[in-house]
């Protein structure tokens, strides 16, 4: 019998009988890894471990193996698809004739980690969750094995088709190719149209928790079926699950959505659009001083600001690939004067306009072109989540346009400017990844292997220049270059992904992009894109669950209250108002007939960071009597005493009120 040489993480290698399993060829090499592995990357490609190696073997070359395990990313998402099925396996089980949607892992929705969507013969209630999850552990205990089987397409409809399972139908047509894989839970009536990997057999999925039901569209699309969409969430180890659960009830005090209600600092509103964001005078505020302090910042280094529209002819977003390959999210074409148009997804093809609209030198590089500019993107409904997840954004986007020899600088005065964002609104803890192509053949990769060698390598250098850890990621760079992404952790230990900062091999080609260089020869430059906050809508709504709504002074929609204890005092609390405005604060009086005490109160509520209260004898005395919001009473002070402590406090952008 021939055999297979196969070469393992680490590099040591053995040989296996040409048919054995990627599971046995993992034991071969490493019993511990065998007994853990959920799935495996043959060549790059994750596969079941249940794979045949004969199927994936290049003749002459060892067959690279790499088992996935619990506590990667990978093994987290193996994990969650395989429980969406179960989930979908539980369902068919207790209400036959459900027909079912599509079930995707999450791994950037840090509230879920997946959802199946499904037509049950009754609507669904709370109440059947637990029922429902209580299913999912009898499957789960019996050891049922996840089945991968190929067939024609013709088959893959015929076998869909006598299941009356019209919407796996319509993306078997959509979707597949000749050969269609399909996923069985044996012992269960459930069977999938899906790609996988799969873990062995359900005895694996020991930490999951059912979450809640919304309503769902049919691929978003209110013209289409109505669905119930159900959310739950899986993890390798009880102990996972149950820090989850405990983070999950915090975050639910800390809820944007009904902070941003209760403070009136933002909506969305049905009849106007969903994923369409006011922003409240409060809330306008608020991103204001974001946005005034990211100008002076940018002012200060170098870059210079633009304005771009919001819609541009379809054309431009032909020539840059978005209308092929970013499309579907993209809202409609619209029609004017035989001439079609499309809201604008991303900024840098506008950029890359400016950048075009005069031949450039070498001397006039690098251009760093910035601009709060908003975007629209056609989200599906069941996406959307406050300003989370949104149908229309403002980036802090930027663009440089560089020559070679200057790349590396601008990328690590990029991570800099990162470091020093996120340090002023109190996030001192990031993550840096460096995200490359690696050996992955899924995606279609632009540019030369050199290139992408040297962006990588130039990327790595800028991190490395500053003593910076980082993870590298391979599979996860954009199509059209390696990328720096970087994750903030929140007051609670929650990991979001914000900014980041982007090679692009695409756009300098396809928009033939030019400077003359000193050999007065036309040379490419370089094209990198830089997100700081990402979406400022985004980074808001952070913001909020970051402080739960308690603002540090120089970000708070009121910085101060002034009251007073009776009516006679309402003329110097006016007086006192009026001088702390002239000194750039934001104030406001409450001159209502309460007692000082509700008035106290309702500032409190309103988390609000310093409170005056003023009565006869603070009038007399020309002071002021402060509260500070977490340490109440914290005595009198003249006015002009508050006014320094106030105005400095604002002015060194203090995350503290002392």
């Amino acid at each position: 019998m021939s055999e297979i040489s196969v070469q393992l993480e680490g590099g040591r290698s053995v040989q296996v009988p040409a048919g054995a399993t990627v599971a046995e060829a993992i034991k071969a090499a490493d019993r511990d890894a065998a007994k853990q592995a959920l799935a495996a990357k043959v060549n790059g490609r994750e596969v079941d471990l249940s794979a045949k190696l004969d199927e994936t073997a290049a003749d002459g070359e060892p067959v690279r193996v790499e088992p996935v395990l619990p506590g990667t990313l990978e093994g987290l998402d193996v994990i969650r698809h395989s429980t969406a099925h179960l989930l979908a396996a539980a369902v068919l089980d207790l209400f036959p004739g459900t027909k079912l949607g599509v079930g995707p892992a999450l791994l950037e929705d840090p509230r879920y980690g997946f959802f199946y969507d499904i037509i049950a013969p009754r609507q669904l209630t709370e109440e059947d969750l637990p029922v429902i999850e209580k299913r999912m552990r009898e499957l789960a205990k019996r050891n049922l094995a996840y089945r991968r089987d190929e067939i024609s397409k013709e088959d893959a409809l015929r076998v869909f088709g006598e299941r009356e399972e019209p919407l796996k139908c319509e993306l078997i047509e959509e979707k597949a190719g000749e050969v269609v894989s399909v996923y069985y839970i044996d012992g269960s009536p459930f069977i999938d149209f899906c790609l996988g990997p799969h873990v062995p057999n359900t005895n694996r999925l020991k930490a999951f928790k059912l979450l809640s039901l919304s309503g769902a569209y049919w691929k978003g699309d209110a013209e289409r079926e109505q669905m119930q969409r159900i959310y739950g969430t899986a993890f390798a180890t009880q102990e996972e699950l149950d820090a989850w659960v405990k983070q999950r009830e915090e975050a639910e005090k800390r809820d944007h959505r009904r902070i941003g209600k209760e403070l009136d600092l933002f909506s969305i509103q049905d009849q106007y659009g969903a994923g369409l964001v006011f922003w409240h005078p409060k809330g306008a505020v608020i991103r204001k001083a974001m946005e005034d302090y990211l100008y002076e910042e940018l002012n200060g280094r170098g870059y210079t600001f633009v304005y771009t529209p919001h819609i541009a002819k379809r054309d431009l977003w032909v020539t840059s690939g978005h209308d092929q390959s970013y499309g579907d999210s993209m809202f409609s074409p619209v029609k004017l004067e035989d001439v079609e148009f499309r809201l604008k997804p991303m900024n840098c093809p506008f950029h890359i306009g400016i950048y075009k609209s005069q031949q450039r030198s070498y001397r006039d590089l690098p251009q760093r072109y910035a601009e709060m500019g908003t975007v629209y993107r056609a989200e599906l409904s069941g996406t959307l989540h406050g300003l989370m997840r949104v149908r229309g954004f403002t980036v802090d986007d930027a663009h440089l346009f560089c020559t070679p020899e200057q790349v590396r600088k601008e990328i690590g005065d990029c991570v800099d400017f990162v470091v020093d964002v996120f340090k002023t609104f109190g996030f001192e803890k990031v993550k840096f990844e460096l995200s490359v192509k690696g050996d992955d053949t899924s995606k279609q990769w632009l540019g030369a292997e050199e290139d992408w060698a040297h962006a990588e390598k130039e990327l790595a250098s800028a991190l490395g220049e500053r003593g910076v850890p980082y993870e590298r990621v391979e599979g996860e760079a954009a199509f059209y270059g390696p990328k720096i992404d970087f994750k903030i952790e929140d007051a609670i230990g929650r990991l979001w992904q914000l900014g980041t900062v982007q090679w692009d091999f695409n756009l300098p080609e396809r928009f033939g992009l030019e400077y003359i260089g000193e050999d007065n020869k036309a040379h490419r430059p370089v094209m990198v894109h830089r997100a700081l906050f990402g979406s400022i809508e985004r980074f808001f709504g952070i913001l909020i669950e970051q402080y739960t709504g308690a603002f540090p002074m120089w970000l708070a929609p009121v910085q101060v209250a002034v009251l007073p204890i009776t009516d006679r005092a309402n003329d110097y609390v006016e007086r006192v108002a009026g001088e702390l405005r002239q000194a750039g604060l934001r104030v406001e009086t409450n001159t209502r007939g309460d007692k000082i005490g509700a008035k106290i109160r309702n500032a409190q509520l309103q988390k609000i960071p310093f409170m005056l209260v003023c009565g006869d004898r603070e009038m007399e005395e020309g002071k002021v009597a402060v509260r500070e919001r977490s340490r109440g009473d914290i005595g009198a002070m003249s006015l002009e005493e508050f006014r320094e402590l106030a105005v400095r406090l604002v002015r060194a952008r203090s995350l503290v009120n002392e």
